[in-house]
């Protein structure tokens, strides 16, 4: 029995972010709770593939990750409590306000009416199935052997925002700014995007854009590690960049978070190339 150096990195994950709870300190022992049973259940998914039914378990390790993302996720919003004082978001509006009015983003996108922004809620709304839809890819090309290394990547830069927001604090444009920079068309899926923050968002920290890193993780991982079907790997990587795109134009982030968000996915691929390649970590079968 061993663990995967995917499940390595969320056990490692969680015991940063129970270290980070305990200081601040804001619901320190749920915290703590999360860090021991997640490492105990990957635990369980291990021996069991190690013990018998080892397609099962074998495939539940594959895709186990992604659910405990979704955790990582709604965790950080305990920290919702943390006070803030509005500086940083003051300096990135008006580096935005240069993006949209100056530059023209805004008159870009609208200018074919509801078309340009409608696809850019759209793009935005699928980031959700990014991770999963990457390791369907891998399955389809039959390059499951590769799944972990490439679930290294995108954790790397999915838990890598998140491991950011405590230290930066900070509320959506949308939110702070009220009407101001808001898209002139407002289309269903827009109103679908802001239903499902409002409702199933977190509201601890927009920097960096947690949805631009796992989306440039994703694209980085294909990239990397299925390099003769490059063709996934480059759609992923220009469909990360319209989300970028969509975070600054639909005001769910500021450009400032976009660009970490791009910053922290780099930092991702090169930690995986650091550590992954020479200790020739690979993916169980």
């Amino acid at each position: 029995m061993r663990l995967r150096s995917s499940e390595w990195l969320l056990a490692g994950y969680f015991a940063y972010a129970a270290l980070i709870f305990l200081t601040f300190p804001l619901a320190p022992w749920k915290a703590v709770g999360v860090a021991l049973t997640v490492p105990a259940l990957l635990a369980v998914l291990a021996l069991g593939e190690s013990q018998g039914h080892h397609e099962f378990f074998s495939i539940t390790r594959d895709w186990a990750p992604l659910g405990l993302t979704l955790v990582a996720y709604r965790e950080m919003d305990w920290l919702a409590a943390l006070p803030r004082d509005y500086l940083l978001e003051l300096r990135w509006v008006t580096w935005d306000r240069s993006l949209l009015y100056g530059l023209g983003l805004q008159r870009v996108v609208e200018s074919l009416g509801a078309v340009g922004p409608a696809f850019l809620e759209l793009c935005y709304a699928l980031v959700y199935a990014v991770g999963p839809f990457t390791v369907a890819v891998l399955y389809f090309q039959h390059r499951r052997s590769r799944v972990n290394a490439v679930l290294f990547l995108y954790l790397v830069g999915t838990l890598g925002a998140y491991a950011l927001f405590p230290f930066f604090p900070s509320d959506p444009p949308r939110v702070l700014f009220g009407a101001t920079d808001l898209p002139h068309i407002v289309t269903a899926l827009r109103r679908f995007n802001l239903w499902l923050l409002g409702g199933y968002g977190i509201h601890s920290s927009v920097f960096p854009s947690a949805h631009v890193s796992s989306a440039f993780s994703a694209a980085w991982g294909l990239l990397l590690f299925m390099p003769e079907r490059r063709g996934y790997g480059w759609g992923m990587l220009v469909y990360a960049v319209i989300v970028a795109i969509a975070t600054v134009y639909g005001r769910y982030h500021y450009a400032a978070d976009a660009a970490a968000g791009l910053g922290v996915s780099l930092a991702a691929g090169l930690t995986t190339l650091v550590v992954l390649r020479p200790l020739r970590l690979r993916d169980p079968a």
